[in-house]
């Protein structure tokens, strides 16, 4: 991809102390998100909207398309008299942002451009359990690097960032993965290691993917939920906890690690090491013990896995129902934890517990209903993620476009490059 010119911005100071930077990126941004709200919208609309004045409004309007976030479209006339103007709508066409996922069964890649549109989704079956992290980062490169590569064939210039959801304990100052206990991994610095592999500056963000995933159900929602809980659904299972519209990271970003509470001392070993986690309870191996024996030990891609547990779930067979019960009525233990703690608006399932969710929601909330501390009035929906298994992913990409929309500095202005 071409770079575009690199842009300083000198902080200034007027005589209120006010930093004037600040100001033109929070104007900046106000603006934006008026286009990106109205989809194609008149300045003068922007300014009613904003109380900005016109002025003001064209001016951050005209650097915006500078910096290739907004442009201007057909005519249109606000009033009775006086000349017609140039509507704007997002741009961003030549913007885009890549997210990764590594997860224990498989490796995801998902580019979008500024308005969300998907350029890139790739996903392929790859065993991180069983893989040192050194080869797991090398493929996870790999598909970066193809990731890129049909970026920028599709007229991408300027890719803004790259995020990287991983199923364990991160520390996202520093990209840096604290432990990830069904991977096996300490300390593995992911941004770091991605960096050197791709040999590129591009900023990189790492997560963990209960919180992206809760992230991409938020942004989705038409009216979003202040309070959400988002589950996983996989090998492992962790929250993502969204509070008051933002996402609880807890004093050292260790929040939502809801599958490692124990719920059953005399239970299983889990992969952290202790018993009876509530992971051992109702993660996907747990489900398939219980529900499809059968499938259990095959090596399989857990979404086709999920699949094939909803089709036991429709043919009805008692040895499945049973199961899905049983872990329907753990599942709600989980859930009541969580209600009791937090009090969510809504619980969703992700992973192979959305899949299924139709045959597990009924018993987790006769388990949720016995176990509120609050009764009935602190009682929340539990519901399907609307994106399944790609939630995570989707969640990475959009933390990139969201940084964007907040602080649209962070987007040089283009050079003009001459023929």
């Amino acid at each position: 991809m071409a770079e575009r010119g690199t842009s300083e911005v000198v902080r200034l100071s007027g005589p209120s102390g006010v930093d004037q930077t600040a100001v033109r990126r929070a104007n900046l941004a106000r603006v934006l998100d008026e286009v990106r709200r109205g989809e194609v919208v008149s300045r003068a609309d922007i300014a009613t909207r904003s109380k900005l004045t016109k002025a003001t409004v064209s001016s951050l309007a005209a650097e915006l398309i500078d910096r290739g976030l907004i442009r201007e479209t057909g005519l249109r006339r606000d009033g009775a008299v006086g000349r017609p103007g140039r509507s704007l709508e997002l741009d961003g066409g030549g913007i885009t942002a890549l997210g990764l996922e590594i997860n224990s069964q498989y490796l995801a890649a998902r580019g979008t451009d500024l308005a969300g549109r998907v350029i890139v989704e790739r996903r392929i079956r790859f065993d991180a359990m069983h893989a040192d992290p050194e080869t797991t980062l090398d493929r996870l490169a790999g598909l970066a690097r193809e990731a890129v590569a049909e970026l920028a064939g599709t007229g991408s210039s300027f890719l803004a960032g790259i995020a990287v959801a991983v199923p364990g304990l991160v520390d996202a100052e520093t990209g840096r993965v604290r432990y990830a206990p069904n991977l096996e991994w300490r300390s593995i610095p992911i941004a770091e290691a991605l960096r050197v592999r791709l040999g590129s500056d591009v900023p990189i963000v790492v997560d963990n993917e209960a919180n992206l995933s809760a992230l991409a159900e938020l942004h989705a929602m038409s009216q979003p939920a202040a309070d959400l809980v988002y589950l996983t659904g996989e090998v492992g299972v962790g929250a993502g906890l969204i509070t008051g519209g933002r996402l609880l990271r807890g004093a050292g970003g260790f929040t939502g690690e809801i599958g490692h509470v124990p719920v059953d001392l005399d239970g299983q070993v889990c992969g952290c090491g202790r018993r009876g986690c509530l992971e051992t309870k109702i993660g996907l191996p747990a489900v398939l013990r219980a529900a499809a024996p059968d499938l259990a030990d095959r090596e399989a891609d857990p979404q086709d896995q999920a699949h094939a547990l909803r089709q036991r779930a429709e043919d009805g067979g008692p040895e499945a129902m049973a199961g899905f019960d049983e872990i329907g009525r753990w599942l709600g233990i989980g859930v009541s934890m969580l209600v009791n703690l937090l009090n969510p608006e809504v619980v969703v399932l992700g992973g192979y517990l959305g899949t299924v969710a139709p045959y597990l929601v009924p018993a987790a909330m006769r388990e949720l209903r016995e176990r509120a501390v609050a009764g009935d009035a602190a009682v929340c929906r539990i519901t399907a993620s609307t994106f399944g298994f790609s939630a995570a992913v989707r969640g990475a990409s959009s933390i990139v476009i969201e940084e964007i929309f907040s602080d649209p500095l962070r987007i040089p202005a283009a050079e003009k490059v001459a023929d």
